[in-house]
């Protein structure tokens, strides 16, 4: 699977709509059968057999759909373009070489170019997040402590 700069499409109304009753009938099948490590899918004349990953997987992009969300798959192990990676953080590509030159991100070197793992990616962006809403927990501690309506 390779990776693209391509923005995702965002679901119209009526493709929310079909994948929320999508999402909630999956969601009630995987419930009801939960020791089911198959699932098979009748499409078009064809049986597919699908192992039970791959339905929680799909249960869980419906659900995002269902929300309005474009959906993008990204392999755990696929390597990155410093700009894909910085894309997926939400900062500048120099920022992001900084981040990876200060050893805050593991990162490859092929040739001059640098490779990011998308998994490295989203732990260091697990770990910012996790960082910030610490300090917000602080921060929201210390204005009650002070009265200050919060």
């Amino acid at each position: 699977m390779t990776v693209t700069n391509q923005p995702p499409k965002l679901p119209d109304t009526e493709d929310a709509l079909l994948a929320r009753a999508s999402a909630t009938e999956l969601s009630r099948l995987l419930a009801n059968s939960p020791d089911t490590q198959r699932a098979r899918i009748h499409m078009d004349g064809t049986d597919l057999i699908l192992p039970r990953q791959a339905i929680s997987l799909l249960r869980d992009l419906l659900a995002e759909m269902a929300q309005g969300n474009a959906i993008t798959i990204v392999p755990t192990q696929a390597e990155l373009t410093t700009q894909q990676a910085a894309n997926i953080l939400n900062v500048s590509r120099p920022h992001l070489v900084k981040l990876l030159e200060d050893g805050d991100i593991p990162f490859t070197k092929i040739g001059t170019h640098r490779r990011v793992r998308y998994q490295n990616i989203i732990d260091y962006k697990q770990a910012r997040d996790q960082q910030s809403h610490n300090k917000l927990d602080k921060l929201t501690a210390q204005a009650q402590e002070h009265n200050m309506g919060y």
